[in-house]
């Protein structure tokens, strides 16, 4: 009996130092300020997909001429993905259709992109979405920004 609950109350404290650890790394992540809710399909086909499958809840944060993305649901420090404002090209953008708006947040907007001849598929509030086009078009002069 004694062990039984020694090894609930270990199971417990594990799983609230894990919950307190996520909340933790999103704090630091969000700590530089530049920060949005943005959910991510990577290489994904010309071909809509509206089954919802492929997309990954995450925290995107502009740092410069680049975007980091964050797995919200990771331990990592790191960046899962790296996106440079002179590499990014909008194609279009359109509303969530079918299973997909059970995979996304409720107000998500649907950006499609390419970045190095990589499609991919991110998904913000409308709010975000003006920023993130706003930060695309603000690139220093010189620079190439393909916004549909």
């Amino acid at each position: 009996m004694l062990l039984a609950l020694l090894v609930s109350g270990l199971v417990v404290a594990l799983v609230v130092i894990g919950l307190f650890v996520f909340g933790l790394r999103r704090r630091l992540i969000q700590r530089s300020g530049g920060t949005f809710d943005c959910s991510l399909r990577w290489a994904v086909s010309d071909e809509p997909d509206v089954s919802g499958k492929g997309w990954v809840y995450g925290v995107a944060r502009y740092s410069g001429d680049r975007i980091e993305w964050f797995r919200v649901f990771s331990y990592s420090p790191r960046p899962r993905r790296l996106l440079e404002r002179s590499s990014i090209e909008v194609l279009s953008r359109r509303a969530p259709e079918g299973e997909e708006e059970l995979a996304l947040l409720s107000d998500a907007i649907v950006l499609c992109c390419s970045h190095r001849g990589t499609r991919l598929e991110l998904a913000m509030s409308e709010d975000a979405l003006t920023g993130f086009l706003a930060w695309l078009e603000a690139a220093p002069p010189g620079q190439r920004v393909n916004v549909a």
